[in-house]
């Protein structure tokens, strides 16, 4: 039976398109559903700004008159040109095993990005690095975590069929949560707190972390711009207040450390137990009982995710890492958690790699992001 491509085009065409993967991956057991209440907002170009700087294209796959697989195309001007490229993106490319309809969808995804003039696609990558980006490529036995992409391992050996090749790797690493400090970080944070001038900021609260929404989302574009992170695009205010509001209802507020030098933010570091279990169990749905059931299973988990992390340029090399660090694993141990994962790790990043190898951790997850010249 001939494969059919069709453009989404109404909210019964995006409902198929958000809800396909689930079936796709009903027997996959390290999989986890999406928070669906994101993905309605995510794929709304009236809630998602990425969308008005962007072009996109979201596309489905019928063998007659059954979807079985989808594709999102993205065109990000506003990095293209902060970076002078002429680059596509797809993103959220699911199929059954299927070569045929995974060939398909990229041609159309290619020839969309020709047509717009572009010259190389990569993927899978979102609108920006807050969004899943890179294909899992090792460590499958482990389950997934909710800011990933948690894929089959035939997908990637698909596109690579199709003369994809790397253009990043990443690495997560396991991190034992220790039973004392590291005399190093305690070495460190005394060293640090002696001089007077930092501070820590510590939460219990959620409400406590709103006021510094701004200024620690503030800090991560500009030492994400400056660092030239692969991918990444700055947000605007908007973006920054949809992301907050994104991850804010399920933020546990003991895993957010802000470093404070008088009034500025000079650090921060955010961290979140794993949510997996309890996503997986309300079947991706926050209401009307599914965030009960997720922040009580959180309750229960031994694994600690960190999330988002950045020094200002002027305060590197200063410890404040070494700082950060202390605070969070004597936050981790009053908890009760046994290991971090590191979520993604430029495989460049020679120095994070070394710490968290130095503090024992070890490489048990690897993804990659793909890239093809049209």
């Amino acid at each position: 039976m001939s494969i059919i491509i069709k453009q989404v085009e109404n909210k019964q065409d995006l409902k198929t398109f958000i809800y396909l993967p689930a079936k796709i991956h009903a027997e996959h057991k390290t999989w986890a559903p999406p928070l669906y209440g994101d993905e309605w907002k995510y794929f709304n170009p009236k809630k998602n700004l990425a969308f008005s700087y962007s072009d996109t294209i979201l596309l489905l796959a019928f063998r007659g008159d059954e979807p079985v697989g989808r594709v999102l195309g993205i065109i990000n001007h506003r990095y293209n040109e902060q970076r002078g490229e002429k680059t596509a993106r797809f993103a959220y490319l699911e199929a059954y095993e299927d070569a045929a309809v995974v060939n398909t969808l990229l041609t159309h995804i290619e020839d969309w990005a020709r047509h717009k003039g572009m010259t190389r696609i990569i993927g899978p990558y979102g609108f920006s690095d807050q969004d899943p980006e890179a294909w899992q490529i090792e460590g499958f036995e482990n389950s997934a975590t909710i800011a990933t992409y948690h894929n089959f391992a035939w997908l990637p050996k698909m596109v690579e069929a199709r003369g994809y090749t790397k253009d990043i790797d990443y690495f997560v690493y396991k991190v034992p949560v220790p039973k004392q400090i590291p005399e190093l970080y305690l070495k460190v944070t005394q060293r640090i707190m002696k001089k007077g001038s930092f501070r820590v900021l510590e939460f219990k609260k959620r409400k406590e972390i709103k006021p510094w929404i701004r200024p620690v989302l503030s800090l991560m574009n500009e030492c994400y711009t400056a660092s030239n992170i692969y991918g990444y695009a700055p947000l605007d205010d908007t973006e920054m207040d949809d992301l907050a509001n994104r991850y804010l209802p399920v933020m546990d507020p003991r895993f957010v450390k802000v470093v404070l030098r008088d009034n500025e933010v000079c650090s921060f570091i955010i961290g979140m137990p794993d949510l997996i279990p309890g996503i997986r169990k309300a079947k991706g749905r926050l209401f009307p009982f599914g965030f009960i059931t997720i922040l009580s299973m959180a309750k229960k988990t031994k694994q600690l995710d960190l999330l988002l992390g950045a020094i200002k340029e002027k305060y590197r090399g200063l410890g404040l890492d070494g700082l950060m660090g202390a605070k969070m694993l004597a936050s981790a141990q009053a908890a009760g958690f046994e290991f971090m994962d590191t979520h993604h790790e430029m495989e460049a990043n020679v120095r994070v790699r070394t710490e968290m190898e130095r503090v024992g951790g070890q490489i048990y997850k690897k993804f990659r992001v793909f890239q093809k010249n049209l």
